[in-house]
């Protein structure tokens, strides 16, 4: 079984940091691409940030400067680390690998909130 557990969110204020960890097993992260997506309620999910396995990294606009996508492979654990974090941050935080279209492996969601 192929298992990815997030942790890390929480309540923050506005100008606060945050790093969520996204735990796998069952996969080798190094050999996966990695990604954090997040949703807010009615809202569509958004991709916010990539890893490749050769190391490339992209974010979608409103991140960029701010978050940073990065994963350890000796541990197995993707994270990622969010600064000067906005009230619009505020959403459940997924993290997703995957190995083209076969293999896609989602978390269960960890809640980012954040006030003014």
């Amino acid at each position: 079984q192929v298992q990815l557990v997030e942790s890390g969110g929480g309540l923050v204020q506005a100008g606060g940091s945050l790093k969520l960890s996204c735990t796998t097993s069952g996969i080798t992260v190094s050999i996966y691409t990695a990604a954090w997506y997040r949703q807010n309620p009615g809202k569509q999910r958004e991709l916010v940030a990539q890893i490749t396995t050769g190391g490339a990294t992209s974010y979608v606009n409103s991140v960029k400067g701010r978050f940073t996508i990065s994963r350890n492979n000796a541990k197995n654990t993707i994270y990622l680390e969010m600064i000067r974090l906005q009230p619009e941050d505020t959403a459940i935080y997924y993290c997703r690998a995957s190995r083209g279209t076969a293999r896609v492996y989602w978390g269960q969601g960890t809640q980012v909130t954040v006030s003014s």
